[in-house]
């Protein structure tokens, strides 16, 4: 490869395109991940007893398979996001911005981690107290639904502003990404399908990056 290929391959890896392709990469996985935990997974009314049935079983390990994926669809969304904004970088805001997304992906990784451990000894013969069982469940279920959606609504907050800032973004995504990121702060754990808010957000906003891209056009948030 050519010097000057290899330097347009960079510069195509940095556009507005390739985040749109890793978000929306990230948003179907991980919308498809939440939506076979919330049908299959472990619920607040059954305890453990989903891990008895096979079919749940079997959804929940798709789940798991799929989590790296979703990680590693979102960093590459953070990291082509930071290099188009380059210099214009509030550094507040870029701290915020990356600290709370790696923070989504550990509570995201560790939360599955979790889970998988639950999948694996629930069933084991002669394995684990249900109990002890019980507590991991816990552990990485509040890892996901409480402290994963805190860290996205974090995360929301700190894109919108960036974006804001920088007029990358329209006033109703503006708008969009602040009410998005009240309720994930504020919406109980418990509540079933909160956590789909995050994942439909990045989904717009990487639509709305894929078709804003080929244009060149930077949002006028004042008109």
């Amino acid at each position: 490869m050519s010097g000057t290929q290899a330097l347009g391959l960079r510069a195509e890896l940095r556009t507005p395109r390739s985040a749109a392709v890793a978000g929306i990469a990230f948003a179907l996985i991980l919308g498809t991940v939440i939506v076979l935990f919330r049908a299959a997974g472990p619920g607040a009314d059954d305890g453990l007893a989903w891990l008895d049935v096979p079919g749940r079983r079997q959804a929940v390990q798709t789940a798991l398979n799929l989590v790296p994926f979703a990680g590693i669809a979102f960093l590459w969304f953070i990291g082509v996001i930071r290099a188009r904004l380059g210099d214009s970088e509030d550094k507040l805001f870029a701290t915020v911005f990356l600290g709370s997304g790696l923070l989504f992906v550990v509570t995201l990784f560790v939360g599955s981690a979790a889970i998988a451990a639950v999948l694996t000894v629930g069933i084991a013969p002669g394995g684990l107290s249900p109990s002890t069982v019980a507590v991991v469940e816990q552990l990485g279920m509040g890892l996901l639904a409480t402290f994963g959606s805190r860290m996205a609504a974090v995360f929301v907050i700190s894109v919108t502003s960036v974006g804001m800032r920088t007029r990358l973004v329209p006033r109703w995504m503006v708008v969009l990404g602040y009410a998005v990121a009240l309720v994930l702060l504020l919406s109980p754990p418990v509540t079933r399908w909160s956590q789909m808010l995050f994942p439909g957000w990045v989904f717009v906003l990487s639509v709305y990056f894929l078709i804003a891209a080929p244009h060149g056009r930077r949002a006028e948030i004042d008109s």
